[in-house]
């Protein structure tokens, strides 16, 4: 062989093994692309998995916060309501109450000013209707501005003593009681009253007697010894013991 022939095949040598060696290394960094596309493969996978996985637990944490949130703003709206209405409940309780307040402020003051009314006509009141009003009589309050009773139970008492009042000055009433004579010694008289207007007194004879009427300080009477006869047969008329007929007395008018 010559210089020229060992020369070439010395390249070709040389050529071939850098080729083998090129070879060499582009299969190796294949597999090496190859080793790392399939654990990527693998790694997504894996990451796939595990997120269906944790979006299966997410969408259930979803629905159960959402019912719960759901329950929630019921219960907000639930309160809401309810607050809006115990709202207007105040408010109606308290117009209410300022109404209740007002009215027992204009009964206290009626009932105050009815008291007054009466204590005026309590000097008028004869003795036997002052004896059975006394009970009534004494509920009334000695202040009307300081008293603590309610007016409920004061303006009770007002009608109950206006009422028997009433029905007094309405009907004719005997009674047993003492009035002095000529000489001005108290003998036992039966007191006829025609209701708050006037009364006649007599004795069992029928000598003494005598025509009273009410005045600003009470009672006042007067002897008048001529209607005796007549008064006594008033009363036997009025008690069934004779026949009804006119009898006519002495009345003053004020």
């Amino acid at each position: 062989m010559t210089w020229i022939g060992k020369t070439c095949a010395g390249a070709f040598c040389c050529l071939a093994a850098s080729a083998l060696v090129a070879a060499e290394s582009s299969v190796t960094t294949v597999r090496e692309t190859l080793a790392q596309w399939v654990q990527t493969r693998q790694l997504i996978s894996r990451t796939e998995a595990d997120w269906n996985a944790d979006k299966e637990t997410l969408q259930q944490s979803k629905a159960l916060y959402d019912r719960e949130l759901a329950t929630v703003q019921a219960q907000i709206a639930r309160i809401s309501t309810n607050s809006t209405v115990a709202n207007r409940e105040r408010l109606t309780a308290e117009a209410d109450l300022k109404e209740m307040t007002a009215g027992v402020e204009a009964a206290r003051t009626t009932v105050a000013r009815l008291e007054a009314e009466v204590r005026t006509i309590l000097p008028l009141l004869p003795p036997p209707l002052k004896a059975s009003t006394q009970p009534l009589v004494d509920r009334l309050p000695a202040d009307s501005a300081a008293t603590k009773a309610g007016a409920t139970e004061r303006l009770q008492t007002v009608v109950s003593l206006l009422n028997e009042i009433d029905k007094f000055h309405n009907t004719l009433t005997i009674a047993n009681e003492k009035q002095p004579n000529a000489k001005g010694e108290l003998i036992s008289v039966d007191v006829v009253y025609v209701g708050l207007a006037t009364a006649y007194f007599v004795d069992a004879t029928g000598t003494v007697a005598g025509i009273g009427s009410p005045g600003d300080a009470g009672w006042t009477w007067q002897l008048k010894p001529e209607i005796g006869p007549l008064i006594r047969d008033s009363i036997a008329m009025y008690r069934s013991q004779k026949p009804a007929t006119f009898v006519g007395l002495p009345a003053a008018i004020r």
